[in-house]
């Protein structure tokens, strides 16, 4: 049944592009209005989180919401923008301002956002495959290694 829903998942983020974004706009705003008590789990997804991210040119405040996978306590998430060519413009911002929150559920917190180095990329990789495994369809898709990003705690 899960295998179902991926591909019917993969073929509207493929087909639906616009009714897509809709829908991810919606969750983010439902997300945040609840204080995170609704959206924390999105359609087929395990686990979402919002993120604040600060456009790298235009300086202008955005939320996304995204997977993320977990590794002690840093969070993990894939800039694989469904396998498009392209790195999602929320991986761009963060490499220009990397000091942001997340919510993660009802709890936010303060984070330090980094490109996962290639030694611990295969081990984040498999974390964030076991979350959702949609990310190797991505992968498939795509010519570009899809970038991970580590959020590590910050006080």
């Amino acid at each position: 049944m899960l295998e179902a829903v991926n591909r019917a998942y993969l073929n509207l983020v493929e087909h639906s592009w616009p009714v897509y974004k809709r829908m991810l706009a919606l969750h983010t705003v439902v997300y945040r209005a609840s204080g995170g008590r609704i959206g924390h789990r999105f359609l087929h997804l395990k686990q979402t989180l919002l993120i604040d991210h600060v456009g790298a040119r235009s300086g202008t405040h955005r939320t996304s919401g995204l997977v993320y996978a977990k590794d002690g306590a840093n969070l993990i998430l894939v800039a694989s923008k469904g396998g498009h060519p392209r790195n999602p413009d929320w991986f761009h911002n963060l490499r220009a301002n990397p000091d942001t929150t997340v919510q993660v559920g009802t709890e936010r917190r303060t984070v330090h956002a980094r490109v996962a180095q290639q030694d611990e990329r295969e081990r984040l990789w498999a974390l964030a495959i076991d979350v959702h495994p949609g990310f190797a369809a991505y992968q498939a898709r795509t010519d570009r290694e899809i970038p991970l990003v580590v959020l590590e705690p910050r006080p």
